[in-house]
């Protein structure tokens, strides 16, 4: 064991022996046998780098934009909710951590910080991730929430309207606590078991009923931008953008909902094809390293996502523990850009990459 990590590996180690083992479990886990969640790292490892030599790297630009708003190097924090699961300090700790690094952030609805408290403490632009819910006017309510607490961009989360099999969580009969962003919410009889991020309180509000059409009509309510998290079809990439959708975060959940499919950077360049250009695209799942970032870039996203990382530098030292991973994967990103001969973002490119072997 390591008393100072180095990468985000040794954080994840420090942070299994400091966080209680169901909560973990819930951190770590996906959904039945976990297959999604080994294919990612095999995924990423399978990506090999070309670089490029004699290219001016005097001066290396990490900064980007995600939907018109400059962030330092291109990461945001993912929208995993309850964060007091790893530290007292919860969200508040990760909105001043991602803040200070100038990068950004996405506020789960299932956050364990009333969500006008987080925005409060953010000193730059944050988003908020909702769903579509059975009553629509607690989804409107939710989005007339977020707008007027300052938050810029409204992100439904697609691929949790019906409940997978975690079987870590069912083994230690894990239920997940209310968020106070709840409370007071009136919620009708007889709904069906839905996301198992959901609280027990509130199972089944997660419409499993909605289609795309519904992005139209939420648009009517709100004049956020609307971005859609859990597309991993060029299919579904065509739909959202046809709907108004203005950015698409490629995910599956972090390999927690459906098991067996793609890694997200496997799912990417299709996507990405199939927008061409009509919308943002993002990305998260397994992000470890800093050459990650750059392979997520390489194959058309404008940025990544970080969600369990969150939780291992915030069990290890609170908001200074996610600020150094948070720097960790900064100080990867600018050594991968500049080994490779990329001074800026617009000169990261596929060209940077190759996925078969010269050899083979």
């Amino acid at each position: 064991m390591v008393d100072k990590p180095i990468n985000l590996y040794e954080y994840e180690a420090l942070a299994k022996e400091l966080m209680p083992k169901p909560e973990w479990d819930f951190v770590e886990g996906g959904a039945t046998d976990e297959i999604t969640i080994s294919r990612t790292r095999q995924a990423l490892d399978s990506i090999m780098l070309r670089p490029r030599m004699l290219v001016d790297m005097d001066v290396r630009d990490l900064s980007t934009t995600v939907l018109g708003e400059r962030i330092d190097f291109p990461l945001m924090m993912c929208p995993a909710g309850h964060h007091n699961r790893a530290h007292a300090d919860a969200e508040l700790a990760t909105v001043r951590a991602a803040c200070a690094a100038d990068v950004g952030m996405i506020l789960s609805s299932g956050s364990s910080v009333v969500m006008e408290d987080v925005a409060g403490a953010a000193t730059r632009k944050i988003w908020f991730q909702q769903y579509f819910y059975r009553d629509r006017e607690i989804t409107e309510l939710m989005a007339h929430r977020a707008d007027d607490s300052g938050y810029s961009a409204l992100c439904i989360t697609l691929d949790a309207s019906v409940r997978s099999k975690r079987e870590r969580n069912l083994r230690n009969n894990y239920s997940i606590p209310a968020s106070p962003n709840y409370d007071g919410l009136k919620v009708s009889p007889g709904f069906a078991p839905s996301s198992d991020d959901a609280p027990a309180a509130f199972s089944g509000m997660i419409s499993p009923k909605v289609t795309w059409d519904e992005f139209s009509w939420l648009a009517s309510k709100t004049d956020l931008p609307l971005v859609a998290k859990g597309v991993m079809t060029a299919e579904d990439g065509r739909l959202a953008v046809e709907n108004g959708v203005k950015a698409i975060i490629v995910s599956n959940h972090g390999g927690r909902s459906l098991d067996s499919t793609f890694a997200t950077i496997e799912a990417l360049p299709e996507v990405v094809d199939a927008v061409d250009g009509r919308a943002e695209i993002y990305l998260d799942g397994g992000i470890r390293r800093g050459s990650d970032i750059l392979k997520a870039l390489a194959l058309g996203a404008r940025a990544v996502l970080i969600g369990r990382p969150m939780f291992w530098g915030l069990a290890v030292n609170g908001e200074e523990g996610l600020r150094h991973i948070i720097q960790i994967l900064r100080d990867e990103f600018e050594s991968t850009m500049g080994l490779c001969g990329k001074p800026d973002i617009a000169s990261i490119d596929r060209s940077v990459i190759g996925t078969v072997s010269p050899l083979m």
